[in-house]
């Protein structure tokens, strides 16, 4: 058995249940595969939505929602297949080839529509994520804010970063 290399960054689990957002921190372990993402976000029952915000190594950055019948993914940027287990991980659930090495393009993969019926709609989630001046925990907070839940998100934040 490896032992793999932790990895930087932060996870959130997102609930919308009774019309309240509360977000909470996930450990960090499961920045390092996509199976122990969805297992964690799958434990979280509700009636409402239920996803999760990965910020990995502030390179990129990974959305995971469990639907019934599998999971919405979306990938910030494809490239990172290259080098991260994660992003790897949720191109092959996706079934999509990795990039080349040599590609410079920045392009997310999976589904853009992954929070359209929390409000945000496909079209605003490609302008944030093609901010590419921005960090991954930037463009999760825009996300979070145009959700609902920024306020939440940025003191979750702001505690763990003490």
């Amino acid at each position: 058995m490896t032992v793999q290399e932790p990895v930087a960054g932060f996870a959130v689990a997102v609930v919308r249940e009774d019309g309240r957002w509360r977000c909470s921190a996930m450990d960090n372990s499961v920045l390092t595969g996509l199976d122990a993402s969805i297992t964690a976000l799958r434990e979280l029952r509700s009636t409402g939505a239920v996803f999760g915000m990965c910020n990995v190594d502030d390179e990129f950055f990974v959305l995971i929602r469990p639907v019934p019948g599998g999971v919405d993914l979306l990938l910030s940027d494809a490239a990172a297949a290259l080098d991260y287990d994660i992003a790897a991980d949720v191109l092959d659930l996706l079934r999509v080839d990795a990039p080349d090495e040599d590609d410079e393009e920045v392009w997310p993969e999976g589904n853009l529509a992954v929070l359209s019926d929390l409000g945000l709609p496909e079209g605003e989630l490609l302008v944030i994520i093609e901010e590419v001046d921005l960090y991954p925990d930037e463009q999760l907070e825009m996300i979070a804010q145009r959700c609902g839940f920024g306020e939440d998100f940025s003191k979750l934040l702001e505690n763990m970063y003490r």
